[in-house]
């Protein structure tokens, strides 16, 4: 079985088909979801999911894009979300730089408050990070607590940032681009991050991988990210299924 580390199954692109989708979950080879949040509005509605289907978990928080439209209200009902029963991360928070549609300033103050807030709770956390790679790690180091875990959504960094990542307790999760013919570097962390460090997931609607690559993604193309790891580093696909699998129920403390 599978487990897909990071979906938007709230996306409208999921309205026509989203709960037949869902139930063939066990049918795909998925055991479990993470359904990542990225404002209030999207965080209620994975609570909502988490609370309604047995496979999904749900993280909440604000991505950097809606880091403009956080208040210290809004991110008290975050901190009350966190009482849900299935509730077990804080994110997707981080700092995007290719896009300007919130201030970076903005993005590092609601950065920093949410990393402060799951150490309060003792939560891990999900990180965002485009082209966002000194700033990201500068704050994480400054801001490290003891039980510091998480997980880089859809790395895009080399290996050695990996690996200081890895140092701060922090799992490294790949996505659909590592089946594109030039995702050098991200082929390159694959091969020299051990499994037991490594998440997989989909980022779905988006970042559809390369058999399906220009449509909709969805969480069972999960074992197409699982099977170029595979091939990458000449290993099983159940070995990388089963390590990566463990990985999120021990990060999420999934008995």
């Amino acid at each position: 079985m599978l487990v897909d580390s990071h979906v938007h199954l709230d996306d409208e692109r999921f309205d026509k088909d989203r709960e037949k989708l869902i139930e063939r979950f066990e049918k795909d080879g998925i055991s479990y979801v993470l359904h990542a949040a990225y404002d209030l509005q999207s965080s209620v509605k994975a609570v909502n999911a988490s609370e309604k289907f047995e496979q999904i978990y749900a993280s909440v928080g604000y991505h950097p894009h809606d880091a403009k439209d956080v208040t210290e209200e809004s991110l008290q009902i975050i901190r009350s979300l966190t009482k849900k029963s299935k509730v077990v991360a804080i994110g997707e928070i981080g700092l995007d730089y290719h896009y300007d549609h919130s201030p970076k300033d903005i993005q590092k103050k609601w950065f920093i408050e949410q990393i402060r807030m799951a150490k309060e709770l003792d939560m891990p956390y999900i990180v965002h990070d485009r082209e966002a790679h000194g700033d990201i790690y500068n704050i994480m180091k400054t801001e490290k607590y003891s039980g510091t875990r998480g997980i880089l959504h859809c790395y895009s960094g080399n290996v050695e940032l990996a690996r200081e990542f890895i140092k701060m307790g922090f799992l490294i999760s790949l996505a659909g681009p590592i089946t594109f013919s030039n995702a050098r570097k991200t082929k390159e962390v694959a091969k020299e991050i051990p499994l037991e460090h490594l998440l997989i997931e989909t980022d779905s609607p988006y970042l559809t991988p390369a058999p399906f690559r220009g449509k909709r993604n969805e969480p069972s193309y999960v074992r197409y990210v699982a099977q170029e790891i595979a091939s990458i580093k000449e290993v099983s696909f159940e070995s990388v299924a089963k390590a990566t699998t463990d990985n999120f129920k021990r990060l999420f403390k999934i008995t």
